[in-house]
Order: C-alpha cells, then sequence, then structure tokens
C-alpha cells in the first residue's frame, strides 16, 4: 500500500505537470526497486491503478486516492497500520479523492452517441487486436498458430485472447504480425486509395498506421512518416525493418514550423492522413490517467493544434487526392466540430464516405466506440480535394 501511495504520488506529479506516463514511471519505479518480487509488483500496479480508473479528476496525492479506496473496498483499510513500512493510520480529518470516474468539466462534451452504457465501458478492458502483414503471412497462418483467435471484420484485423504472448511468437519476429487495435486499422482502411504514389503520415507517431498503410499499398509508393517526437519517430526504424518495409521515409518536424520540411510536398500528396493530437478519451481503457493531464486550458489548445494541422495537411493533399482527420477522442469539440469547419472554410473540399463493415456515420466522418465496436474510441472523416 505505501509503495502505491508512492507510485501515484509520481503519476500525479507528471500529470499535472505534462510529464512521463504512468507506464513509464512504473517501470521505473520498479527497476529502483528490484527487490520487489513479481506478485508484490503486480498487487501495487492493481493497486494504483484501480485508483487511477476510480477518480476522474486528478486527486490532490496518492494517498487521498488510496483511503479513498479504503473507505469503498473492504479490506484496504487495515493496511494503513502504521507499521515501519506501512502507511500511517487514517486520521478523521485528511483529505479524501471523491468525484465520479468522469472528469464533471468532461461530462456533458462527449459526442451524443455515448451515453452511460458508452461511457462506462471506456474503463474496460482493452482487447489485444493484430494485424496481418500481407506481404508476409497468410490469414491461415493465425489460426494455426492460435485456434482461438477470433477473425475481426476488416481483411487482416484478427483478435486474441488478452495475456497471449504475441511479442515472442514467431510471426510478429519476421514482420508477419502487428499489434494494432482495430480501430486503428479502421482508419488505414479509410486512407486505402488505388495505387498512391505519395503518402504522408502527418503524426506519426511510432508509425502504426505508417506500417499498417505500407502493408496495403504496392511496394513503389513512397511514404512519408512525420513527427515532431524525435523518440517517437525513432521507434519506426526497427518496426521498418522487422516488418521489411523499404519505402517509408523518416521526417523530423519542428514544432510550430513543420512547413520548412514539407514545403517540398506542398500540393502533390496522393494521400495525407493527419492522426492529430487530442484528449484520448477514445483511450481511457488503456491509458487512464489521460483524464488527470486533460484541463479546459489544454483541451482549448489542442483544439487550435488540430485546427492548425489540419489546414497544414490540406495544403500538401493534389486535386483528387484524399486527407483523412482521425482523432482518438470522443468529444465534439476534437471531431465533427473540427469537419466542419474545416469545409466552411476550404469551399475546394468534399467529405466521401468510407464504406466500412464498423463504426457508426457520425457529423460527416465515423465514429468507434468500446461499447458499440470493441474498439478504442475514434472519430475521423474522409475528405477529398477538388
Amino acid at each position: 500500500m505505501q509503495a502505491a501511495i508512492e507510485l501515484l504520488d509520481e503519476i500525479i506529479i507528471a500529470a499535472r505537470d505534462n510529464g512521463a506516463s504512468a507506464d513509464n514511471i512504473a517501470k521505473k519505479f520498479f527497476k529502483a526497486r528490484r527487490y520487489a518480487g513479481s506478485g508484490d509488483r503486480r498487487k501495487i500496479r492493481e493497486l494504483v491503478y484501480e485508483a487511477i480508473r476510480r477518480f476522474g479528476e486528478r486527486p490532490e496525492n496518492g494517498r487521498a486516492a488510496m483511503v479513498a479506496l479504503a473507505k469503498e473496498i473492504p479490506g484496504l483499510a487495515q493496511l494503513f497500520d502504521g507499521s515501519d513500512y506501512g502507511p500511517a493510520t487514517i486520521t478523521e480529518n485528511e483529505p479524501v479523492a471523491d468525484g465520479s470516474n468522469i472528469p464533471d468539466w468532461l461530462k456533458g462534451r462527449f459526442v451524443a452517441l455515448i451515453d452511460d452504457a458508452e461511457k462506462a465501458a471506456l474503463f474496460d478492458r482493452a482487447a489485444l487486436d493484430i494485424r496481418i502483414n500481407p506481404k508476409k503471412a497468410l490469414a491461415a497462418d493465425v489460426a494455426t498458430i492460435w485456434p482461438e483467435a477470433e477473425k475481426l471484420p476488416l481483411p487482416n484485423a484478427w483478435r486474441l485472447p488478452t495475456g497471449t504472448s504475441v511479442e515472442a511468437s514467431e510471426g510478429y519476429g519476421s514482420g508477419a504480425i502487428e499489434i494494432q487495435d482495430l480501430g486503428s486499422q479502421a482508419i488505414v482502411a479509410a486512407c486505402l486509395l488505388n495505387e498512391p504514389e505519395l503518402v504522408l503520415d502527418l503524426c506519426a507517431g511510432a508509425g502504426g498506421k505508417t506500417l499498417g498503410m505500407a502493408a496495403q499499398f504496392k511496394n513503389d509508393a513512397r511514404i512519408i512518416a512525420a513527427d515532431t517526437d524525435r523518440n517517437r519517430l525513432s521507434r519506426i526504424e526497427p518496426r521498418m525493418r522487422r516488418a521489411g518495409a523499404r519505402n517509408i521515409e523518416t521526417l523530423l518536424l519542428a514544432p510550430n514550423k513543420e512547413m520548412d520540411a514539407l514545403s517540398q510536398l506542398n500540393g502533390i500528396c496522393d494521400i495525407v492522413l493527419v492522426d492529430a493530437p487530442c484528449t484520448g478519451t477514445g483511450t481511457w481503457r488503456r491509458n487512464p490517467e489521460l483524464r488527470w493531464r486533460m484541463t479546459p486550458k489544454r483541451l482549448q489548445q489542442t483544439v487550435q493544434l488540430q485546427q492548425r494541422l489540419l489546414q497544414l495537411g490540406s495544403e500538401l493533399v493534389k486535386s483528387g487526392g484524399r486527407l483523412v482527420y482521425a482523432v482518438c477522442s470522443l468529444l465534439d469539440e476534437e471531431g465533427g466540430d473540427q469537419t466542419e469547419v474545416f469545409l466552411a472554410n476550404n469551399p475546394g473540399w468534399r467529405h466521401i464516405d468510407v464504406d466500412l463493415p464498423i463504426g457508426r456515420p457520425y457529423r460527416r466522418g465515423i465514429l468507434l466506440s468500446p461499447y458499440h465496436d470493441g474498439t478504442d474510441g475514434f472519430y475521423f472523416t474522409c475528405l477529398e480535394k477538388l
């Protein structure tokens, strides 16, 4: 319990100051405490993530969160025993975290389709989805390796039982298999265009969707993965080698000066994917501490950044080309609102429907959610330059 309180303190500070993720903080925390056995580490993680999932508002500190849990979960209060290595005894008037699992200021901002049942599913355990690289494997191989695998609606998508050791498999090592949520695979499907010559993933991150496109397009298609985060972009290189994708280039961009490096692509791209930074409300199953990072001010700044990136990406598309805008968010401000504003300000564009076996049409785009689709939550739209 004391270790969980200390780890939560670090996560709360990082969330407040926009620091490292909870997972990375936990890895560093346990690395410095090698004396903790695997059972202890697992129990500490369980306590920490129970608190993170339970409280939508960022607690004052780790102890306030754990004291609150102790009032709700039988047996936890007795761990506050004041022993040498344990937390001090709970006092009557000490600070205690409270509130629901969704911050009050966010509750009214979800899209209309996200009702109470949908919101509850945002805290379910995420599924383990994989994508087959058709250039390296056949779908039949998955069923042979994992007979319990479930075929999903998209052509190369499968779902495995949670806990399956995918990264230790031969298929993963050879680049035939990638771990990728079905929702992310749907966004890649929206980008598919017959024989594109030049493709740009403007906010590529670690390159999951970039690799998904490379697996679908011909080997002579030029695919550029661009991002302002050097560390995340560097993670594409080993994944490219493993997948055998030789037609991907990486391009590091300077924040707020992206066009300095992108001007050579002005008006010549067949496809531009803008998988924009967002609140991550659609990924709370995986990253519940994101609720502690977002504030009304940060949301406003994020929306402005999305508008700028959407406009920037549009300038790089050639006539007849596609612009796909996506966010792992279930807020109107980051999804449908952005599409409506862009189309109103850019009459030379039109929305085009994408025929996919999952998702719901919503505000000139498609909405995916954990409850309805079993995916992370996404909004994405496909636009064509006239």
